[in-house]
């Protein structure tokens, strides 16, 4: 059934608008219950704009459907796989000796680093999953707040994923603006670098100071466990079996390049790089390692094992469910056609090709909340507008980190990583929006900020 849905701009931006203030008030005045104030919110949305009951449905069902199925298995895994790491002493091994070799003040600045550098072949959620027991085993160790090394970790992440190929958004971009892919990774490289120290680790040490958080219930639920007679694992087996997904990705990622520059004599393998470089099954190769490398071997019971990895599954139920909802909205917002709206009407004012960039992108982040999304459309808008084939190639790599960092800024209530970043630390939304979403948008404007200086003095 054909139905007409054809609603005016001004109708769109109201409704979205008022659905994003009742979020907010639901959640932070009257206290609901984050999820219901996300559904209600978002089918306020949909109503309000004239969206068809069937396509309110269907735009719920794919909120919930893609970001599950892009998030459920790493959330379950990293969480077991953090489990094991804990309950064997491996995270503290690591934490000792990080604290020992960089000092506790450059430990944040080692976190930053590793963020940055894992988030250029995997996704922000898969690396943050991977990688956030690291900075509650340094908070427990050094008894300090988790966002003292939480963020500049959130920081890297950040970067790695919307500045660096890689990572899909930067390459998907750089294609349509037909941009040299060299060129972009060299400006990528020093922006991203310079917006991780601003966003990442000048700013987690502003907030990690100013707000003590201790380490979540969830995370000391297997902290605390007695590891009396049990050997520590080496640091050097933990970083082995904590990078292994990384790699077994990184091996997947770089093969498939190769392929594509005519290493025909990787043809065969690819299939089986392709296979265990997927997410999922490269943490479940890598939990599986550390269930025999760090727990059996250890001389931990398979009983006592299964017991802490059902456990650590406990809090993942409503990390997944408030994620989820973040879906929804994200996906109301799109499929209702605001995000869209909203990049259009930037893009027909008058500005440098690189500012438009930016505040395109910016304007559909804030509506649409992914930043995946918001680099698509931005993208392809800049690449329709007249004289953009004709920029030399620094400026047209300039203006690809620009939609990089308008994506990446004001990350809120409708982006998933909002709710992740918020369950996993346990945090309120308040303070989710202080720390988080100032964090994001610092780490997006240092990064349009150098890519102008950049574009201006090359």
């Amino acid at each position: 059934m054909n139905v007409i849905f054809e609603p005016s701009g001004e109708r769109l931006i109201l409704f979205a608008v008022i659905g994003i203030v009742f979020l907010l008030l639901l959640i932070i005045k009257f206290k609901l219950q984050p999820l219901l104030a996300i559904l209600f919110a978002a089918v306020l949305i949909g109503v309000g704009v004239g969206m068809p009951p069937q396509m309110i449905i269907a735009s719920i069902n794919k909120g919930i459907g893609l970001t599950l199925q892009s998030i459920a298995l790493l959330v379950g895994l990293g969480s077991m796989f953090g489990a094991i790491l804990e309950l064997s002493g491996g995270a503290e091994a690591i934490s000792t000796t990080l604290v020992k070799t960089f000092g506790e003040k450059k430990s944040v600045w080692a976190l930053g680093v590793t963020g940055l550098i894992i988030a250029i072949p995997v996704f922000f959620d898969a690396g943050l999953i991977i990688l956030i027991p690291l900075a509650f085993g340094l908070a427990k160790k050094t008894g300090k707040s988790t966002l003292l090394y939480g963020v500049p970790l959130l920081g890297g992440l950040a970067v790695g994923h919307a500045f660096i190929p890689p990572t899909p958004g930067p390459i998907l971009v750089s294609a349509m603006l037909n941009a040299d892919l060299g060129l972009v990774i060299g400006v990528g490289v020093v922006v991203g670098i310079i917006a991780m120290i601003v966003g990442g680790v000048v700013w987690g040490s502003y907030v990690g100071n100013k707000y003590i958080i201790p380490v979540p219930e969830h995370a000391l639920a297997t902290m605390d466990l007695s590891k009396e007679g049990k050997k520590m694992p080496s640091f050097s087996t933990v970083v082995a079996i904590i990078l292994t997904p990384l790699l077994l990705i990184l091996l997947n990622t770089a093969s498939g390049a190769l392929i594509n520059n005519g290493v025909e004599a990787l043809k065969p393998a690819q299939p089986i790089l392709s296979f265990v470089g997927t997410p999922f099954i490269a943490l479940t190769i890598a939990t599986l390692l550390a269930l025999v490398l760090l727990g059996v071997k250890n001389r931990y019971s398979l009983s006592e094992l299964e017991k802490v990895m059902t456990k650590s599954l406990e809090p993942a139920g409503i990390i997944l469910l408030v994620t989820a909802g973040g879906g929804v909205l994200r996906y109301m917002l799109e499929d209702s056609g605001i995000g869209k709206v909203v990049g259009d009407f930037v893009a027909a004012n008058n500005m440098p090709v690189i500012v438009v960039a930016f505040v395109v992108a910016l304007a559909v982040r804030i509506s649409v909340g992914s930043a995946t999304v918001a680099m698509t459309m931005a993208a392809g808008i800049i690449a329709a507008m007249p004289g953009v084939s004709a920029l030399s190639q620094i400026d047209t790599a300039c203006i690809v980190m620009a939609v990089a960092g308008g994506s990446t800024c004001a990350s809120h209530v409708n982006d998933s990583g909002f709710w992740l970043v918020k369950s996993l630390f346990d945090i309120d939304e308040k303070l989710t929006f202080k720390t988080w979403t100032v964090m994001e948008t610092l780490v997006g404007a240092t990064g349009f900020i150098m890519a102008c200086i950049i574009s201006v003095i090359f």
